[in-house]
């Protein structure tokens, strides 16, 4: 038995492992030139590890993908926190109750904190939008005020729609954190892989029973027979499994329409001096037509005398032209990808994973479970 991988992130990389060790052999594709997907790290020209598609933090409330990835690296005790630069003022995000502080005068700022406090209870996570529909005069003028200094311009940036447009997963993402905690994630396991992204992939895919094969397009092998039900790889059929982590509109040559993406664009700067900036990340919500900008030294505990910054852009996805990142998502793109999944599903052997293949948002964390129940079921089904 056999199975077929297009893609080497978490997804491919988690179930190709799974599946290896269960004595089945596992060829994944990868259309790039690397391992990682989209959290592959490298040294730069001056010898600084970065992030090449921007930053990625491993944080969980999962101890069995804490687990399974200790096998495969040891851990930077990395806690990350983030500032956003509203007109100069460094203000932690998620907003919080330091935060209501900085920008608050003192006899205010105390009486947000005991509504907050009462009305919620401390580490409770609150949506801004239900915030600024509070009853309470000052928490509405609280929601109010990041709504317009956190969230609106930040969000329009990323998403090029107001935030009343934006699918409610998203929005979740962006709350106001009843609590001191100035950490950007309150989940019990967090860090980053000591050696690298790269190098936990390596250790990840070194098994005798996985071959990698980069800069290779699957589209090119693979051919959909739509009416006896048959997938065919290299001109030859195919029975064994296909798991496919990449975007099914492109797949299926976009026969029902393209669905829409949000892409990032990222521009690298070195910097003559130990550290550029107060934190690891520093949004900019309401200037500059870049989004973030990422230190990754600040990630990494690397030490040297000079740093390097990654300036982030979003942008429209243009096929061929721009990186897919994230899916817009709204009932009629939610619609149309599910058109797609009907298409596939007739392929009883084609399994769809990951945030482009199944167009939706997810953590490292969340995409490693994923990858981690799809590999039991299908070595359930053999």
């Amino acid at each position: 038995m056999s199975t077929i991988i297009a893609g080497c992130g978490f997804g491919g990389a988690v179930v190709a492992r799974q599946l290896a060790e269960a004595n089945e052999k596992v060829r994944i594709i990868e259309r790039r030139n690397h391992i990682g997907g989209n959290c592959y790290d490298e040294m730069d020209a001056y010898g600084i590890l970065v992030h090449t598609y921007g930053p990625h933090i491993f944080h969980t409330k999962i101890k069995e993908v804490y687990e399974y990835l200790s096998r495969f690296t040891k851990w930077y005790p990395y806690q990350h926190e983030v500032v956003a630069n509203i007109h100069g003022n460094m203000v932690p995000v998620p907003f919080n109750l330091h935060s209501i502080d900085m920008v608050f005068e003192k006899e205010k700022a105390q009486r947000m904190r005991s509504v907050l406090l009462k009305e919620y209870g401390e580490n409770a996570r609150i949506p801004i939008l239900q915030l600024r529909q509070h009853e309470n005069k000052e928490i509405q003028e609280l929601g109010n005020y990041v709504y317009e200094n956190v969230f609106l311009k930040y969000t329009m940036k990323q998403w090029n729609q107001r935030p009343e447009e934006v699918d409610q997963s998203v929005t979740a993402r962006v709350p106001v954190l009843i609590s001191e905690d100035d950490r950007y994630f309150q989940d019990p396991w967090q860090g980053m892989p000591k050696e690298g992204y790269t190098k936990l992939f390596e250790n990840l895919l070194d098994h005798p029973n996985i071959e990698v094969e980069l800069g290779k397009d699957i589209r090119d092998i693979m051919e959909f027979d739509f009416d006896k039900k048959k997938i065919y790889i290299d001109k030859k059929e195919f029975s064994g499994n296909i798991i496919y982590t990449g975007m099914v509109d492109e797949l299926l040559a976009y026969k029902l329409g393209h669905l829409p993406y949000r892409s990032l664009k990222f521009d690298f700067e070195h910097k003559d001096m130990e550290y550029y900036q107060s934190k690891g990340v520093v949004n900019y919500t309401v200037s500059e037509d870049y989004t973030r900008i990422t230190e990754c030294k600040y990630l990494t505990g690397q030490k040297c005398p000079s740093t390097t910054i990654i300036k982030e852009y979003p942008s429209a996805y243009k096929a061929g032209e721009s990186e897919p990142y994230y899916a817009i998502l709204s009932e009629e793109n939610k619609a149309l990808h599910k058109q797609y999944e009907d298409v596939l599903s007739d392929f009883g052997n084609f399994y769809l994973l990951g945030r482009l293949a199944q167009y939706r948002y997810y953590d490292m964390d969340a995409i490693v479970k994923e990858a981690l129940d799809l590999a039991e079921k299908l070595k359930g089904e053999r």
